[in-house]
């Protein structure tokens, strides 16, 4: 028989006892209230983001780039760069290189995490000898825009989709999942960073007013807080990839140089 040591079940008590004390934390974190004046969208459209599961992707209208970029794609929260497949095919079949943030699924930021894409960009802008253009989905566009906003000679621009960088962090319908799962409240991230404050960079704003999971005000933004906003009529799920998505993106890669504050309606 084997013997068990002496400590053993000391040791094992005081697991059990860290990881109760975990469990009671996150689950006070998902039971915090919405406090007064928190904008979320409707549960319609909630509903709606289920039900884009199961149609199929529309064609891609091409569009060819009219100068070729280094592009690096930043997932949503819980997402895996492969979920932007749909977005990566469309801007690489027009002429741009297409890379991934490199992380896999994005659960969440970290010093850590921010130290390596840092480095990451910096390394692909030297390799390529031009500033990289980063494009985040939803909380992959608050890294996107950390990021530009601490090393702006590595990013050409910054394109945000669905991204809640204005206005309350609770102005979503993720906040509480987000809690759970990162283990910290959206008030106070583990890294010291400025979402709110427009990038040094060219920064556009992709928002859609039929968005179930964050407020289409706090993704579109206000001014100051971004060079453009753009409307587009998808779901929030939607940013990874539909049709009108990749055309809207295709877009706003032709437009040079650094817009004037704007907001266009969805058509």
């Amino acid at each position: 028989m084997l013997a068990i040591p002496g400590n053993f079940w000391r040791i094992a008590e005081e697991r059990t006892m860290r990881a109760r004390a975990e469990v009671l934390r996150r689950s006070a974190l998902a039971r915090m209230p919405r406090p007064e004046g928190v904008r979320t969208p409707p549960l319609r459209y909630l509903w709606g983001e289920v039900a884009s599961l199961h149609r199929r992707p529309g064609r891609h209208v091409p569009l060819q780039a009219a100068s070729p970029q280094v592009i690096m794609l930043l997932p949503g929260f819980g997402a895996h760069p492969k979920r932007m497949k749909p977005l990566a095919d469309g801007l690489a079949a027009a002429g741009h290189t297409v890379l991934d943030w490199g992380l896999g699924f994005n659960l969440g930021p970290t010093e850590q995490n921010f130290a390596f894409l840092m480095r990451r960009v910096g390394a692909l802008a030297r390799q390529h000898r031009r500033p990289v253009t980063l494009i985040g989905w939803s909380l992959g566009g608050l890294f996107a825009r950390e990021i530009a906003r601490r090393e702006p000679d590595s990013v050409a621009r910054v394109i945000t989709m669905g991204t809640p960088f204005s206005g309350n962090p609770r102005d979503n319908n993720a906040w509480r999942a987000y809690q759970v799962i990162t283990g910290h409240s959206v008030d106070e991230p583990p890294v010291s960073c400025e979402f709110r404050a427009k990038p040094p960079v060219p920064t556009t704003a992709l928002w859609s007013p039929r968005d179930g999971v964050v407020h289409p005000r706090s993704a579109a933004g206000w001014p100051g807080e971004r060079d453009r906003a753009v409307a587009l009529r998808c779901t929030h799920l939607g940013f990874a990839g539909a049709p009108e998505v990749v055309a809207a993106v295709l877009r706003e890669l032709n437009r040079e140089g650094r817009a004037a504050d704007s907001v266009t309606q969805p058509e």
